[in-house]
């Protein structure tokens, strides 16, 4: 009898997901112990604030215009799901395939939201090096409070752009070239967003380096259940 193991498909796709996750979890480790989260924000804020924090770039193109990007292409998920635009069937995944990528990209919506929701963590122009009332306090210290509004940590509008990182994910095995330029484009995208919650005071780098690797986290443990189930199907 074949066991599910045996059957699943491109399991070594399943052991560089890993070191993937492994790697890029270490070296946002590494940025946190590096300590240069306040060095970085202290380049655009100062004890008067941060002076492009309602800037129209800012806020309104890169803030509200990327939340409005992100529902536009979640949109075309949808449609896409329901009636393919490109590389139907063989030469694309189905539209159950699809849709559970839209799930995954859901799932990523909400999955930082709740972190936050939970985190004690005050933003940047909250605190006193800023011109706010908290004082610094790493969101490692869990329950640790800083005399702020909290709720700051990871970046949520990064997710704008790193939920669809399960785009790469339902292309990679039968387009990849395709796979691989949505990942440069979701990758570059995150970081225009963090980067430019990141001169507002909105946030640090380390909260959208952590946003991403939630998101790509959950993407490969989506992708692993996606393939067992796969697999368990076609053992029977």
């Amino acid at each position: 009898m074949t066991t599910w193991f045996e059957a699943a498909p491109l399991p070594r796709v399943g052991a560089r997901d890993l070191t993937v996750t492994v790697l890029a979890g270490l070296l946002v480790l590494g940025w946190d112990l590096s300590g240069l989260d306040l060095t970085v924000s202290a380049m655009f804020g100062t004890e008067q604030g941060f002076a492009l924090r309602d800037a129209w770039w800012t806020r309104t193109l890169l803030h509200e215009g990327g939340r409005a990007l992100a529902m536009v292409v979640l949109v075309l998920m949808l449609v896409d799901a329901i009636r393919p635009m490109r590389h139907r069937p063989p030469a694309g995944p189905g539209r159950a395939t699809r849709g559970a990528w839209i799930g995954a990209t859901l799932a990523c919506l909400l999955l930082v939201p709740a972190v936050k929701r939970v985190s004690s963590t005050s933003c940047p122009w909250d605190l006193s090096l800023f011109g706010g009332v908290a004082r610094y306090v790493s969101h490692w210290q869990l329950g640790g409070v800083d005399g702020g509004g909290g709720h700051c940590f990871p970046s949520g509008h990064a997710v704008a752009a790193f939920a669809f990182f399960s785009l790469h994910f339902l292309w990679r095995e039968q387009q990849p070239r395709l796979a691989r330029r949505l990942l440069i484009g979701v990758l570059v995208a995150g970081t225009v967003f963090g980067t430019g919650q990141l001169v507002r005071g909105a946030h640090f780098v380390s909260h959208t380096l952590w946003s991403a690797w939630l998101c790509w986290t959950l993407c490969v443990i989506w992708a692993a259940v996606l393939r067992q189930r796969e697999a368990a199907s076609i053992a029977r």
